[in-house]
């Protein structure tokens, strides 16, 4: 029940990201801040394409897949969810770094009804992977 709510809570942005002929722009961020709307973008065009592998392994953070109950775990459920995804846009309307975190301000369209959500992202590696969304 944990695993599946950990994955409830960061797929509620997935369930208003992928939509159909519309990607997530980056423009207007430049470094650091570039490199998470990506992040953002990247999780909107892999939900668009079933990429669940990538999802799990390239757009979650290792702490967040680990809750889920590892890869394979992750990417069953991403596979579960993925039928649920409404045909939204995705729009980055700000990002804030702070050393090896950051946060998205994100704003969807999810059952006719606009939302704005905080992507909560860390540092791993070289790339930037999401850690909470709310």
């Amino acid at each position: 029940m944990r695993r599946l709510l950990a994955f409830a809570c960061l797929t509620a942005l997935a369930l208003g990201a992928a939509a159909c002929g519309t990607t997530t722009t980056t423009a207007g961020f430049h470094g650091a801040e570039h490199e998470v709307a990506q992040t953002v973008a990247d999780l909107q065009s892999d939900i668009s394409s079933s990429e669940r592998k990538k999802i799990c392994e390239r757009d979650f953070a290792a702490p967040v897949v680990d809750k889920i109950g590892g890869v394979q775990a992750c990417e069953a459920a991403v596979k579960n969810r993925l039928s649920e995804i409404d045909n939204t846009e995705l729009q980055v309307e700000s990002v804030k770094v702070a050393g090896n975190t950051a946060t998205a301000q994100v704003k969807s369209v999810y059952g006719g009804k606009k939302q704005l959500r905080t992507v909560t992202l860390a540092k791993e590696g070289s790339r930037w992977k999401i850690t909470a969304i709310s």
